[in-house]
Parts: structure tokens; sequence; C-alpha cells
């Protein structure tokens, strides 16, 4: 019958403990929780607007990026001159030599 006291109390000690840890210490602003930046104690609004700035810059910069890389790639590609076209046309047999001539003759004036 003695053991069980000592482990109320040992318990009881714990949860005590643990309930004092979470208390407010009157840190910020006088015991309340969370993060004192729109209080006056910290960068305020010009912290939330400079961050704002800062990841609306870095994916303006990422879009960017990303369209001048499908640019680069698809101007190596999908990017035929007439010339080309019209080559094409004349190996397939679709048009005569002299209809080759004159088209070319056209395009390059």
């Amino acid at each position: 019958m003695t053991r069980l006291p000592f482990y109320t109390t040992l318990l009881s000690t714990l949860s005590a403990g643990t309930a004092w840890a979470d208390a407010p210490s009157g840190g910020y602003g006088g015991g309340y929780y969370g993060h004192p930046m729109m209080w006056g104690e910290g960068y305020g609004f010009f912290g939330v607007g400079m961050m704002m700035i800062f990841w609306g810059v870095l994916i303006v910069l990422a879009v960017l990026a990303v369209r001048w890389l499908m640019e680069q790639r698809g101007g190596a590609q999908g990017k035929t001159d007439a010339l080309d076209i019209l080559k094409e046309r004349l190996a397939k047999g679709e048009i005569d030599p002299e209809e080759y001539q004159a088209r070319r003759k056209a395009l390059e004036e």
C-alpha cells in the first residue's frame, strides 16, 4: 500500500511540471502565444511586404526562365524555312523543277 501514494505523487508532479512548462511566460507583449510580427515587435508590415516582393520576384524569374527555355527548344525544332518546305516538295515529287525555280525566285525577292 505504500507504493500507490508514491506513484500518484510522481504522476501528479510530472503532469504539473508539464502544465507549468506550457504556461505563457509574458515574453512577447505580456502573455500571448504567437509571433509578434504584427504587434510592433519585429519588422511588421515592412517585413511582410519585403517577403511578398521577394517571392513575387522569384516566381516571375522562374516563369521567365521556363518560357525562355521553351522558346530555345521550340525554335530549333519547330521553325522551318519556306525554302526548306519548297525543297521537300521538290524531293517528294509534288512540284517539278521549273515550278521549284519559279517559286524559289519569288521567295528570294
